[in-house]
This record gives C-alpha cells, structure tokens and sequence, in this order.
C-alpha cells in the first residue's frame, strides 16, 4: 500500500475524511452481516483498490468462456461496490479519492464485463449505447474532477444503473450454462431500462 502513503502525501485532501450526511436503507444491515467481520484497519479505499485489481482476473475468465466461474467472480467483486461505499458512511471514512474512484472502479468492471457478453450475445446497438454512456459517464467526472475542481457522489439514479447493470451481467452469465434463450432477452430488457436511470443520473448530475 505504499501507493497510498505516496498518494496522500501528495494529495492530502483527497485522502481527509469526511463525514456522512445520510445512510441508505441497506448500510445498517451490510455493517450488521459483513463489516463486523472486517478489521478496522480496512479502509473503504482499499476495497475500491481491490475492486479495480480484480477486474482484468473477471474480465479474463469471461473472455475465455469459464462463465459459471465468471459469474461467481463477478458478483463477488460486484458486491465490494456495496461494501466500501457502506464501510465510508457508518464509519465517516468518505474521501475526495473515494468519491471520484469508486464510480470509475464500478465502470470498469460492469463496462468491460459488458464489452464482452453483449457484443456476443445482444443487439450490438444496444452494447454501443451502453458502453457509449459510460464512456459519458468517465469523462464528465473526469473534466468535474480537474478542471472544474467538483468531485460529485453517485446520486441514487445512478446507484439504480449499476444495480440494473450488475443484474443484467449476472443473468446473462448464468443463462448460457443453462442454455437459456429467455434469460437472455430478460437481461437485454433490463439492459435497456438501465439506459433510462443513466440519462436520469446524468441530467440530475447536471450534464
């Protein structure tokens, strides 16, 4: 973690902690299961980090077909998503650097996974669409970030994206060992609805 040290040093306001102004439903509930497990050493930071290590591993597994594998490696790491952003709020650990990397590590995995399943199994205009709005998504942080100097929290629209994004992915992930037709068009239609709540996000956002 040295990249940290190095990092904050330079950076020391990206890494202040800040702290929360509100908790969603579900943070009390994932502190109760998952973070009482957790040392207390583990920063929300980290699992960010994590999350973004981890995605070329699912990626990898995807591209060469071990989906029922894939599939658990996905929602596992999907799931860290939940757990850093409920680990910053009930423990006032939110930071400037959080704020800005956690979005773009959920764009990263969701967005690659995406790449490979939907250019395979959907309509290859519905995958350029989805991939062209995050790509949307990625610059208008970036620009917010450093030039206008606003880094922005995901607002609960685009929270319902990735949670729509995520349920896609799986579905279809699982729909090929099971050699299901239906499950795929199911996942195609929540594809198209997660495109609704990405304009919604990005008009809330300002953009």
């Amino acid at each position: 973690m040295n990249l940290f040290k190095r990092l904050k040093k330079r950076y020391p306001d990206s890494f202040t902690y800040l702290p929360a102004t509100h908790l969603n439903p579900q943070d009390r509930l994932i502190a109760r299961l998952f973070l009482t497990w957790l040392p207390r050493g583990l920063t929300p930071n980290r699992v960010t980090l994590f999350r973004i290590v981890a995605t070329p591993f699912v990626f990898f597994l995807i591209l060469q077909e071990y989906y029922l594998i894939g599939f658990f490696a996905f929602l596992i790491v999907a799931f860290t998503d939940a757990l850093d952003g409920t680990m910053a709020r009930t423990r006032n650990q939110i930071t400037r650097f959080g704020m800005l990397f956690d979005p773009l590590a959920d764009k990263l995995l969701v967005g690659s996974v995406i790449f490979i399943l939907i250019f395979r199994f959907l309509n290859y205009w519905l995958g350029l669409a989805i991939v062209g709005m995050e790509l949307i998504f990625v610059t208008a942080a970036i620009i917010s970030n450093f030039s206008l100097k606003q880094t922005k929290m995901a607002n609960v629209w685009g929270k319902i994206k990735m949670i729509l994004q995520v349920a896609g992915v799986s579905i279809i992930l699982l729909s090929i060992p099971l050699g299901s037709p239906f499950l795929i068009e199911v996942s195609a239609h929540i594809f198209q609805v997660s495109l609704g709540f990405a304009v919604i996000s990005l008009i809330r956002h300002g953009i």
